[in-house]
């Protein structure tokens, strides 16, 4: 789809209000062709030229009315702007989100969280003011044709000289905007690598204390600086020397005018309120001129951000970005008053969740914790009664599961493995040899690959919307937390029923830890956990995943940062909480390896042996080495 089929598609989303848009600029836009012709009349009655018979007061009545008229107009304007703008907006950020949230968690967007906010941002706000501007456009044509149409009545000759030349110096302005976008590209991202070198020193103080690196951070970040000075110079320079052409325009036309009238006022031919309407006339002329090219330079810019839009697509069309779907902008039901109120309030939560949703999806990109995935895709329809969740785990099979990254070819290959309900199953292996894809492939995180997995023996056709609570939750390696109190990163929207909050807690063993915050859980753990300690953040986690009281409990790494004490307290709290949890647990952990009802032992993406601890310390050499070296670690 190209710049102009994607424009097209963003007018016809809605194309009635887009026609009343258009029809009121355009009424807007010619309005000021009636206050031209009565400046024209009142100059002309001083001088007694004047055809009309209502005298000065009645031609200054006549501008005024006309003044509050297109004042009126404009408010009109606006009210239609806006609703077309922001439902045109609305649905290029609701497709993409939809999009975004409908692909595998852990390879959701292509770029960083921050990028893809910039994306639903700046590139959908480019999207709307190049369709927005092109009413302006089509307003402006009808005037300037319909005042070249008085203007050249009135004197070809002078029409000609006065906005030839006016059109050749706006043109050739305009033609700079494209080093202007040069310029202005170098200074956004100029000022993109100070504000990224500014994260990463605040995010890496003590390892640059550590390596006694503080003089040369500052060095790159003061380099960074000059160089963002020099973009911005010139970014500045550009648009101030183009600004003073657009404004002395006028200015020149002015001066044209005053030339040329002399000679003709003084043969009679021109009068004073032919020149009074051709310097009105010539600030909207101008204002045209510089309009359209407004208009072209939004419309290069509309380019740039399509192109960046289907990236977060991945793959798919572009038209999903302007497929027709309801806003939900409407309250069925309900007074009129009350409805509208609700709808202000839906819209706004309607931007905040597009935006916290993003940033969820982002996470889920990276980790995908304790099905938030699931929260987010609740509104998918289940098509058989599994899915429905009408069956509780009995079996879990999963047979021949294969996953190979398309960049590396590394990965998981030929898979098998069985969950009984009540079982405790371990992952293990060393670094690199596939737990964690193992468990995003399983969990749909991943796109879907070979290999098949049952549920109680009915094949799950799309994991990623089938293993959610209350089926399954996932916690993952990294926590995600998020700067807000300590119950609102567990609950993550979640209804606070009953005890099972304070439940969590206990299986997680956080109550303590609770018992010590300044606030307990309403405290601002800080942006990502920053107030909290690793075991802390991990155990939040971990109460996040439980809370949700789910069938099977996936655990990539949990207990990484807990010592062994608390990691056993956290199993027998889990179990005495549900004896029939069941739970897959990536760790190389003794303490989890030794309450292992089974063990699977990856190496290089397979299945090298499984068994119990027991019996793969006498035929794994893996996982010997895996033992022992964690026994030396402990000592």
């Amino acid at each position: 789809m190209n710049t102009f089929q994607y424009l097209w598609r963003l007018i016809m989303y809605r194309r009635l209000r887009y026609f009343v848009n258009a029809l009121a600029w355009t009424v807007i836009y010619l309005a000021p062709i009636a206050p031209g012709l009565i400046t024209k009349q009142f100059f002309d009655s001083l001088t007694g030229h004047s055809s009309l018979g209502y005298g000065v007061w009645g031609l200054i009545a006549l501008l005024i009315a006309a003044a509050l008229g297109r004042i009126c107009l404009i408010i009109i304007g606006f009210i239609t702007d806006v609703h077309f703008r922001f439902r045109m907006g609305m649905l290029l950020r609701r497709n993409l989100l939809e999009h975004v949230l409908k692909q595998p968690g852990a390879q959701a967007i292509p770029v960083s969280p921050g990028e893809a906010i910039s994306h639903f941002r700046d590139d959908v706000d480019q999207s709307e003011e190049a369709a927005s501007w092109s009413v302006d456009v089509f307003g402006l044509t009808c005037f300037a044709i319909v005042s070249g149409f008085i203007l050249i009545r009135i004197d070809a000759q002078m029409t000609l000289l006065v906005f030839l030349p006016i059109v050749l110096v706006i043109t050739a302005a305009q033609l700079a905007t494209v080093r202007l976008q040069k310029y202005r590209a170098a200074s956004r991202e100029a000022t993109s690598k100070v504000t990224g070198e500014i994260s990463e020193m605040f995010g890496n103080v003590q390892a640059i204390q550590v390596a006694g690196a503080e003089k040369r951070v500052i060095e790159r970040f003061r380099s960074f600086g000059d160089n963002r000075r020099k973009a911005m110079l010139k970014d500045r320079l550009m648009s101030e020397l183009l600004d003073s052409v657009f404004s002395n325009s006028v200015n020149l036309g002015t001066g044209l005018i005053l030339l040329l009238a002399g000679t003709k006022m003084r043969a009679g031919d021109f009068t004073v309120g032919d020149f009074a309407l051709f310097v009105y006339y010539l600030t909207f002329v101008t204002q045209f001129i510089t309009n359209v090219g407004k208009f072209i330079t939004y419309f290069k810019q509309m380019s740039v951000s399509l192109e960046r839009l289907t990236l977060l697509l991945q793959g798919a069309s572009a038209k999903v970005l302007t497929m027709v779907n309801s806003l939900h902008l409407k309250q069925k039901g309900k007074g009129r008053e009350a409805g509208r109120k609700e709808t202000g309030e839906r819209g706004l939560s309607v931007v905040e969740q597009s935006v916290s949703g993003a940033v969820g999806g982002m996470s889920r990109v990276e980790e995908s914790e304790s099905g938030a995935k699931g929260s987010m895709r609740r509104t998918e329809q289940p098509t058989n009664d599994v899915q429905r969740g009408e069956a509780a785990l009995r079996r879990l099979d999963v047979n021949g599961l294969s996953y190979a990254y398309g960049d590396t070819g590394r990965g998981i290959s030929d898979i098998h493995f069985s969950l009984q309900r009540g079982s405790f199953t371990v992952v293990t292996g060393t670094i690199g040899s596939g737990k964690t894809t193992l468990v995003r492939s399983l969990l749909g995180l991943l796109p879907k690959g070979e290999g098949t997995i049952a549920w109680n023996g009915v094949p799950v056709e799309d994991p990623g919307t089938f293993f959610t609570p209350p089926r399954s939750a996932y916690t993952a390696q990294v926590p995600r937390l998020y700067s807000d109190t300590l119950r609102n990163n567990i609950l993550l929207g979640q209804a606070e029923q009953n005890d099972t909050l304070r439940e969590a807690l206990h299986a997680a063993v956080l109550e303590y830890d609770v018992a010590q915050l300044p606030d307990g859980l309403d405290t601002v753990i800080g942006p990502r956990g920053v107030k909290l300690s690793g075991g802390q953040a991990q155990r939040t986690a971990a109460a996040r995943m439980l809370v949700r009281d789910a069938e099977l409990y996936v655990f990539d790494d949990l207990s990484s940062a807990l010592d062994v004490e608390t990691e056993q307290k956290l199993w027998e709290r889990m179990f005495q909480r549900r004896r029939d949890a069941t739970c897959l647990v990536v760790s190389h952990r003794k303490t989890a390896l030794t309450r292992a009802d089974h063990i699977i032992v990856m190496k290089d993406g397979r299945v090298e042996a499984e068994g119990t601890s027991e019996e793969l310390l006498k035929r794994s050499a893996t996982f010997r080495e895996l033992w022992y070296g964690d026994e030396r670690k402990s000592e």
